[in-house]
């Protein structure tokens, strides 16, 4: 089972969105759970770097203070601490986990030094992870396109047809692009179920050799199209959507990246047309 998600990305009439305008699904998975435990690092590498340099701040306080409150335990075994006083415990803990090793504080105890080579080999576990976490973040290619605010419907060589625009703001190309373009809208079945049903709207160039400035992406709304004989009423009843996947490879980088993005019927002008982008 399925349900929206609740969240403040609606459309401009106050309906919620079944896409976001990001282009990603925007549902509520009922009766499933995501396994963190098989899928972590994928889960990871899903998190805004805010969260992920937050969780990571989090993760290193939490296992110097673990190992902290282990070295209390063992009393007075740190050279030049104070016995039990978590503080001096935790910094040693610091110096311990980066391999900082000042020399004012060392183990003396066999209890202690049976702790810091636990914490040593976890701290060579945890920076690796840490290394390449972020490293993956970093080297990780995506385009940067920007897509029309609005999509418009007007007429394109005596054919009603819905346009918009995407831009690559890089000044790279993005090579064998490729535009993808789904409607989405309620329908009922002859059973008088009510579904969401997909269409893949037919474009007059859905490709491209090579992507470096704009895009006006043309959907001819003939008669075999589902948008054929709609108005702005029936786009708003049936809560149209349609969502864009422009995808390509990266002529710097040599790797695949794409861009998403997603109308709402509110988003779908009539009777509108783009502005001219060049000029003589």
């Amino acid at each position: 089972m399925i349900r929206y998600r609740k969240t403040k990305k609606k459309a401009a009439s106050g309906r919620q969105r079944f896409i976001n305008k990001d282009g990603r699904i925007n549902i509520r998975r009922l009766g499933i759970r995501q396994n963190l435990r098989r899928d972590w690092y994928h889960w990871l590498l899903s998190l805004h770097w805010t969260k992920v340099f937050a969780l990571l701040g989090f993760f290193y306080v939490y296992v110097n203070a673990v190992f902290a409150i282990l070295y209390t335990l063992g009393g007075d075994g740190i050279v030049n601490a104070r016995p039990g006083n978590f503080s001096d415990a935790f910094f040693f803990s610091v110096q311990t986990l980066a391999t900082i090793g000042y020399g004012v504080m060392s183990p003396k105890t066999f209890y202690v030094n049976c702790i810091v080579t636990l914490e040593t080999v976890t701290g060579m576990l945890t920076f690796a992870l840490f290394t390449g976490l972020i490293f993956t973040q970093f080297s990780r290619p995506t385009a940067s396109v920007r897509f029309t605010k609005n999509a418009v419907i007007a007429p394109h060589d005596g054919i009603e047809t819905l346009m918009f625009r995407v831009a690559n703001k890089r000044g790279n190309q993005i090579l064998q692009a490729e535009v993808r373009v789904t409607l989405a809208r309620w329908e009922k079945t002859l059973e008088g179920e009510r579904i969401r049903k997909l269409y893949d709207l037919e474009l007059i160039r859905d490709r491209s050799s090579f992507f470096s400035l704009s895009w006006t992406v043309r959907h001819p709304i003939t008669k075999n199209s589902p948008l054929h004989g709609q108005n702005p009423e029936t786009l708003a009843a049936s809560n149209t959507e349609i969502a864009v996947l422009l995808s390509g490879t990266d002529d710097i980088f040599s790797q695949p990246v794409y861009g998403r993005y997603a109308y709402s019927s509110d988003e779908i002008l009539c009777d509108s047309r783009f502005r001219d982008l060049f000029k003589n």
